[in-house]
């Protein structure tokens, strides 16, 4: 491992991709209030399901438009419910690849898009909270809004002027040994190798999922969230940053999904603690983690940072056991 080894982000990607967003509002390109319909119009007469466990065609129109900020808040309706094995969740894992980041499997956005307008949404708009999709969606949103790829679109608005020169959707050039090995553990607790330098990142995909397909290193996260602190300097007023890190939710939204939100709220592209569940929550900390080991937040009561970037998919409770010890820890460090 080194200072500078590139890591497969997962969900981590969401803060990048909510800043992205907010940086199409900041330049009056799109308003947090618009319907997605203008420029999504796959999403333009949604149904819904009567029953989030229910069959796919029990369905009812949706009672209003999806918004900009619905998609932000992951209140849209679209995305992984709290319990993963009913037929939407099966349907959105199957076909529109929400589970593990595997960006090759994606088929390009406007296929991808259309798949998604057939599905009904697993709850009304602005009524529940579902996961993932929200921030694919949000990708394809900014294409169009802004004329040009989702890649390019965040390298010139977000990552360069931050200097981020080892984020994107694919290794940056000569990357070299600086590729870390992506590992899953089997029923035994064996690990297996599931990515190498050669695999799933080693060139651009189709589809740049916003979701959970970016690379990064250590040291673009530490910039990424030094701007987060620093009130979205040079990139992001201060209004937007604020929004972005505070409460985004009500009680009964966050009460739809316990399986992402337990003890948490939900801000834009990534959680609000809201109270002391467990030792490593901190009011006001704000961040995500990433299905592959990955791990970053910010604290603005005081200024801290802390991320944590490994590459073994979290499948099992050894995974999560090590995050949870490192915030601990953290939080310990800080005097919470």
């Amino acid at each position: 491992m080194q200072a500078d080894s590139l890591f497969r982000i997962a969900s981590v990607s969401k803060q990048v991709t909510a800043a992205a967003v907010l940086a199409l509002v900041a330049d009056g390109l799109i308003a947090l209030a618009d319907p997605v319909a203008d420029l999504l119009p796959e999403l333009a007469a949604p149904l819904v399901l009567r029953e989030p466990a229910g069959p796919l065609d029990d369905v009812v129109p949706a009672s209003r438009a999806i918004t900009v900020a619905d998609l932000l808040r992951s209140t849209n309706g679209h995305g992984l419910p709290s319990d993963t094995s009913v037929p939407i969740a099966a349907e959105l894992f199957e076909h529109l690849h929400q589970g593990p980041p595997r960006p090759q499997e994606f088929p390009p956005p406007d296929e991808w898009m259309a798949r998604l307008g057939q599905l009904p949404l697993v709850h009304q708009p602005g009524e529940g909270f579902t996961y993932n999709t929200p921030y694919d969606v949000l990708g394809i949103l900014a294409e169009r809004a802004t004329g040009r790829p989702f890649a390019d679109y965040v390298a010139e608005r977000i990552l360069d002027p931050l200097g981020m020169r080892d984020t994107g959707f694919t290794y940056p050039a000569a990357a070299g040994g600086r590729v870390t090995g992506l590992y899953r553990r089997d029923e035994a607790g064996h690990l297996g190798l599931v990515d190498d330098a050669g695999g799933q990142w080693a060139s651009p995909p189709a589809f740049a999922s916003g979701a959970g397909g970016m690379i990064s290193s250590a040291g673009d996260l530490l910039a990424f969230q030094r701007m987060l602190l620093a009130g979205g300097d040079p990139v992001l007023p201060r209004s937007l940053v604020a929004a972005m890190m505070s409460d985004q939710l009500t009680a009964d939204v966050r009460a739809t999904n316990p399986t992402f939100l337990d003890g948490q709220s939900w801000g834009f592209g990534g959680s609000v603690d809201i109270a002391r569940r467990a030792p490593w929550n901190v009011p006001g900390r704000f961040g995500w983690v990433g299905g592959t080991g990955t791990s970053a937040y910010v604290v603005p009561a005081d200024g801290s940072i802390a991320i944590l970037l490994m590459q073994v998919e979290i499948s099992g409770p050894t995974e999560v056991g090590l995050l949870e010890t490192f915030w601990r820890a953290a939080a310990e460090r800080l005097g919470h």
